[in-house]
């Protein structure tokens, strides 16, 4: 058995959860003592508009760990679980210091899961607890990928207790968890986990390290990038820049070399949202020329009339295409995609 003084130097726990995220994160501190010898981090999906401490004054109250959003530079304490800030990446440095990032969106989200595991990967190697919770579509796969490489413990909830398994059900899929369990067991089993030392330390792969330093801020040139995978033919959503594709078959994401990172599944649900918006606009554009063709046609008379009306039923056929294509039914997702 480890000793209890240095296990909280040897193991940290990181968390990731979307939708349905605050009740499962009840249930999960819950199991956990005030003198919990391991620091926890985690990651749920929230609006970069969120304001206040709604999340920490709620697991608070729930839990007997001290819950705070922490600052850069902070050191990593027991019985502590630190909840990413809204529209920041909550990670861990090589210092195994706490650090906060304004990065580049990954899976459209900011905080994200990826960044917050694959840094603890690399901080803690196989001292790493990662922890994937409810939630829609699939961040956090890619992170639980790299605790397993690094020899961390990787545990999923059973997606049958998940109130929305999307996201347990993808990483179930992609990798293989160590554990998949109800959140009612996983307390058992972490207590479990620490009462021993950790697997014997891997050399961490440089793929990982340069993913780790995009998200950091640290390097984001096209060299950098390059290492990682080969370009695609088509562009990031979130800067316009090229997209380049890392890993093959179901484990491929996309990535461009400012720091925009996606899953085929979020990179196909931010494609679908950027078309509606271009739709929204062309509709707007195309209403404003009828409208100026109906205004052109009321103060004229003969052929100029009749042309500005043959191109205002034009335009009104135009009209009607774009309002069919908007009011499809394709999100690109089988479900509502949180923000």
């Amino acid at each position: 058995m480890a000793n209890s003084s240095d296990i909280g130097s040897k193991y940290v726990i990181v968390v990731g959860t979307s939708a349905g995220g605050l009740s499962a994160l009840k249930k999960l501190l819950a199991h956990f003592n005030e003198d919990f010898p391991v620091p926890i981090l985690i990651v749920q999906h929230i609006s970069a508009d969120a304001v206040g401490n709604v999340l920490v004054d709620n697991l608070t109250r729930s839990s007997k760990l001290k819950v705070l959003h922490p600052k850069s530079g902070d050191r990593l304490l027991p019985g502590s679980a630190y909840i990413a800030a809204s529209d920041h990446h909550l990670m861990i440095d090589e210092d195994k210091k706490i650090l906060i990032t304004k990065g580049a969106h990954e899976n459209r989200s900011r905080p994200a899961i990826n960044p917050l595991f694959r840094s603890a990967a690399v901080s803690y190697g196989s001292g790493v607890i990662g922890i994937l919770l409810t939630g829609y579509l699939d961040d956090g796969t890619a992170g639980l990928e790299v605790i397993k490489r690094c020899g961390g413990i990787c545990i999923v909830q059973d997606p049958n207790d998940a109130d929305y398994p999307d996201m347990p059900q993808n990483a179930i899929n992609k990798i293989k968890p160590d554990y998949i369990l109800p959140i009612a067991e996983m307390g058992g089993i972490i207590y479990q986990l620490i009462a021993k030392n950790p697997a014997k330390q891997r050399t961490i792969s440089k793929d990982i390290l340069i993913e780790t330093a995009i998200a950091t801020r640290v390097t984001s040139d096209l060299a950098s990038v390059n290492t990682l995978g080969s370009q695609v033919p088509f562009n990031c959503p979130g800067c316009g820049g090229v997209l380049w594709k890392v890993g093959d078959g179901e484990s491929s994401r996309f990535r461009c070399h400012t720091g925009h990172a996606y899953t085929a599944a979020t990179l196909l649900a931010e494609q679908t949202m950027k078309i509606e918006e271009t739709m929204w606009t062309a509709l707007r554009m195309f209403e404003e020329r009828k409208n100026l063709l109906d205004n052109i046609a009321q103060g004229k008379s003969g052929a100029t009339s009749k042309s500005a009306q043959e191109r205002s039923a034009a335009t009104q056929e135009h009209i009607e295409r774009i309002r069919h294509i908007l009011l499809a039914d394709d999100k690109g997702t089988d479900g509502d995609v949180p923000v």
